[in-house]
């Protein structure tokens, strides 16, 4: 906890020092190159005044292409882990909510990331269809398809949202497994302390030939390779 409490300060200075960039490029970046290239250092940052260090494996070359990540959630750690080390320019998928959240939503609005309506049906399909014509157009972006932490680290049920998107979209997905979270966060970010994990980048699971009414059996397929890889880091 001391550590956490002594890399407060960093944690603000760098998460404003760093966003408000973010948000100024966001304006006048439609790719989004600049905010992303500034997600990577802020996410460096961080873990590194927590002491964490990040072993990347995975031999699959980097896409070329616009890909669904599909990770595992474990901690407050996974989106600076993901932001600092996975390849190339990408969005976070969110929830739509988040966008009325003082600061949090304005950087998420300015710099491109994509919200998903939870809501009524009609307004989720309509979000949905939005997030996968922006993929298709060659957007990548990072989910975590269990929708919310799991509590003991297991990877638990992956919903099929996600998924529907990726073949919408017609792009593959790239399963990552992040291991060893509740090792270095055990309950969570006053809980943190130094330690290491480690992120695998799998091989593209390709969507050709996929309808919409086969994302449950993809989901499933997907969550067994997250979880194989966490079993073996």
């Amino acid at each position: 906890m001391l550590r956490v409490l002594l890399s407060l300060p960093m944690l603000v200075v760098g998460t404003l020092g760093l966003g408000i960039p973010s948000i100024l490029a966001g304006l006048v970046d439609p790719r989004g190159e600049l905010p992303w290239r500034l997600g990577r250092q802020w996410g460096r940052l961080l873990l590194e005044s927590w002491g964490v260090r990040v072993v990347v494996r995975g031999g699959a070359p980097a896409p070329r292409g616009p890909v669904v990540y599909t990770a595992n959630h474990g901690s407050v750690l996974d989106i600076p882990v993901l932001f600092a080390h996975l390849p190339g320019n990408f969005r976070i998928v969110h929830k739509r909510s988040l966008y009325f959240v003082p600061l949090i939503g304005l950087y998420l609005y300015c710099c491109g990331h994509v919200g998903i309506d939870r809501g009524k049906a009609f307004r989720a399909r309509k979000s949905l269809e939005r997030a996968a014509r922006r993929i298709a157009a060659g957007t990548s972006v990072a989910v975590f398809p269990e929708g919310t932490r799991s509590p003991d680290g297991s990877v638990r049920a992956f919903k099929k949202g996600s998924f529907v998107l990726a073949i919408r979209a017609g792009v593959p997905v790239v399963p990552v497994s992040l291991a060893g979270v509740k090792r270095v966060a055990p309950r969570g970010l006053l809980s943190l302390r130094p330690g290491e994990l480690t992120m695998t980048l799998h091989a593209e699971v390709s969507t050709a030939g996929r309808a919409v009414d086969d994302a449950p059996a993809l989901a499933e397929e997907v969550r067994g390779i997250v979880a194989r890889g966490c079993a073996a880091a």
